[in-house]
């Protein structure tokens, strides 16, 4: 590696500083992890042409391309330049110079799980939500990782995410196509929460309970349980992996509309502008939130924000994690 390279001007062209130093390793956006086929074909091209020939799938649902000398990246984002105004441009994104490559790095690949344009359980269209959130806040340099998950059996993992975005169904029953069966109870009470039961042979839904999963809909029989048309999305907020504390994401908010979840993420960029520890190379936007606090970081996020009449909003984070600490997790053998 020339002893000149501008370090940080690679990495925020989605280039990778990588362990065989003449080399670098492209990284290639796929919001949603929806791509057409025939972009395949881009991706091929420059694993062979400038790359070792292989493509590594990552877990945020891109390609990463390796191999690739530092002095072809100009000719790299050149043969980008297809993608990108194929996918980022067409979403909507607004990149100027697209023969030079992405503009950034920072904000990860939007990742999605396959959607209700495929599952029966997902609650909504995860695709189309990725391509929205892609032109709402790429590019950008900060370090945010989001992710659209259909439905509660969260595929996409979201609770590892900075911002994870469920589905919920706002379910309906019609008693009147009732028969009385069960069918929806028993698997609410063995696969989800029991937020159905029985009354005088009619099933009765506990509000305050049902996470909206929408599969009572799925098991009726009569198709007397229906999925109101309304979206409506849970909000899981600052999971994460990492050396320091790994953790779930917490409930932030339920029962919100999908303008609300765009809104509130693009406040969060406005949030870690204003206290992200500008003496870090980076700094992950949960410790932020961390060090400032629930209480700053809920009002920054929400100002502004119409959230909807059905919309609950946590009073505190209670995440699920552990620290790091070895000499108070672990007894040693002595």
């Amino acid at each position: 590696m020339a002893l000149d390279l501008n370090t940080k001007k690679v990495i925020r062209n989605a280039f990778r500083i990588t362990s065989k130093r003449p080399l670098t390793c492209l990284r290639v956006r796929v919001p949603g992890g929806h791509l057409a086929a025939r972009h395949l074909a881009v991706v091929q091209r420059i694993a062979e042409e400038f790359g070792n020939g292989n493509v590594h799938l990552t877990i945020r649902q891109g390609f990463e391309i390796p191999g690739i000398p530092f002095e072809r990246m100009p000719d790299v984002n050149r043969a980008l330049k297809t993608l990108i105004d194929e996918v980022e441009i067409a979403a909507g994104v607004s990149i100027e110079q697209r023969e030079g490559g992405y503009p950034a790095a920072g904000t990860r690949n939007i990742s999605a799980c396959i959607g209700n344009r495929v599952c029966p359980f997902a609650n909504y269209d995860t695709t189309a939500l990725a391509e929205r959130l892609e032109k709402a806040v790429f590019p950008n340099h900060f370090h945010v990782k989001i992710a659209a998950t259909g439905c509660q059996n969260d595929c996409i993992k979201a609770h590892l995410q900075d911002f994870g975005i469920i589905g919920q169904a706002d379910v309906e029953l019609d008693s009147q196509r009732c028969v009385g069966c069960e069918a929806c109870a028993k698997n609410c009470q063995l696969r989800v929460t029991g937020a159905i039961t029985m009354r005088h042979n009619r099933a009765v839904r506990d509000p305050r309970r049902c996470i909206g999963c929408g599969e009572c809909v799925l098991k009726c029989p009569t198709n007397a349980w229906t999925r109101n048309p309304q979206k409506y999305y849970r909000l899981v907020v600052m999971g994460r992996t990492g050396k320091k504390n790994p953790r779930l994401a917490a409930p932030f908010i339920e029962w919100t509309t999908e303008d609300a979840i765009i809104a509130i993420i693009r406040n969060t960029y406005a949030f870690i502008e204003q206290h992200i520890d500008k003496s870090l190379p980076k700094e992950h936007v949960g410790y932020i939130v961390d060090r400032v606090g629930y209480k700053q970081f809920r009002e920054a996020v929400l100002s502004g924000v119409e959230l909807g009449a059905k919309a609950v909003v946590a009073e505190n984070l209670n995440h699920a994690g552990y620290w790091y600490e070895r000499d108070t997790a672990f007894s040693r053998n002595k």
